[in-house]
């Protein structure tokens, strides 16, 4: 039962850096080759994420089936702790407070997408 909880959760994190890679693609095609400005890159990137997340959630308790809300905040913390691991090491700086607020409406975001998948995945079955 643990194994197919992990698999859930590694489902759920490919999903969420996936979603991020095309949507930074193409955030940054459109920065490069209109004008946009940094105050609405900053809106765009905040929704993007929170989809992202939502999206990670809800495929986290798609392939769980059980415990969406276990699923959906475990994929939130993990996608939390591998972004502060990133910046940590490869930038030697901490959170700030602005992040910490970001990462806990990130976590809430997952559950919600966790315990909808678990769900929509019995309601299917």
């Amino acid at each position: 039962m643990a194994k197919s909880r992990l698999i859930a959760l590694a489902y759920g994190w490919v999903a969420i850096f996936v979603i991020m890679f095309f949507a930074s693609l193409i955030l940054s095609l459109l920065l490069r080759f209109t004008s946009l400005g940094s105050s609405t890159l900053n809106w765009t990137t905040l929704v993007v994420s929170l989809i992202a997340l939502f999206s990670g959630g809800l495929i986290s308790g798609l392939k769980g089936k059980e415990k969406g809300w276990i699923l959906g905040a475990c994929t939130g913390i993990g996608f939390t702790i591998i972004v502060l691991l990133y910046q940590y090491l490869g930038y030697s700086t901490g959170f700030s407070t602005t992040q910490m607020i970001y990462h806990g409406g990130f976590l809430i975001v997952a559950l919600i997408g966790g315990v909808l998948g678990v769900n929509m995945s019995t309601e299917s079955e």
